[in-house]
């Protein structure tokens, strides 16, 4: 009898705290689960602005793409790709190098965090807005497993795991059947590439597919870490 009344204390202080959260979290107006965009010209110090463009996807994933505007070198545009999370009060975006960003969800906004997730004190726009717009095609470093079989091909991102549709051209096909060791074997690529939205093999469905930009390279004797 005392095990079933310790377990029932224990349980609904557990869901004490989840009501806490999801009501702190719920103040703050926090992103639905659904695929959204937000962008917004940030503050930059050897740039007229740093065009941000936030990409969150349903599956946890996010792309992030900055273009630094009226640079030395004119505009200069770069991405990259990794996981996002949510807290109570913070949005968390975890690169695939490990490196994290921080958001706080601000009505319909987002405002940038510093790089220890707090607030940055200052008189200048850290704020991303919600638009729609479409993926960008910079390219940005991808590193994961390749399979190509019966002219179609597939690519498993070493970041996050995620399987992928792949645009296969044939210098992609060539790469991969030089490199190969036997038939359908997943074989590591590296490469700078961008994903885009296409429809799926479901009537009606979009699904996203990864494009080998520049810099392919397979290694049929490595893996993902």
């Amino acid at each position: 009898m005392k095990k079933i009344i310790i377990t029932a204390v224990l349980a609904l202080g557990a869901l004490s705290l989840f009501g806490c959260h999801t009501a702190a979290f719920n103040h703050e107006k926090p992103l639905q689960a659904m695929q959204q965009s937000y962008s917004g010209v940030l503050p930059c110090a050897d740039c007229s602005g740093l065009k941000t463009s936030l990409f969150l996807q349903q599956d946890g994933t996010y792309i992030l793409q900055e273009v630094y505007q009226g640079s030395k070198e004119g505009d200069q545009s770069f991405a990259s790709y990794g996981r996002w999370a949510r807290t109570a009060d913070k949005l968390v975006l975890t690169d695939s190098h490990g490196e994290k960003r921080y958001f706080h969800p601000k009505d319909e906004n987002l405002e940038m965090l510093d790089h220890s997730g707090e607030p940055i004190v200052s008189s200048f726009n850290y704020t991303l807005k919600p638009v729609q717009q479409s993926l960008p095609k910079t390219p940005m470093a991808l590193t994961g497993m390749m399979q190509y079989s019966a002219d179609a091909a597939s690519f498993k991102d070493c970041a996050t795991g995620n399987i992928f549709p792949m645009s296969a051209n044939k210098t992609l096909e060539a790469g991969y059947l030089a490199a190969r060791k036997a038939p359908n074997q997943l074989v590591f690529i590296s490469m700078d590439g961008h994903f885009m939205t296409e429809p799926s093999m479901e009537e009606g469905q979009m699904q996203r597919a990864v494009v080998a930009d520049k810099n392919i390279s397979f290694d049929a004797n490595k893996v993902c870490p």
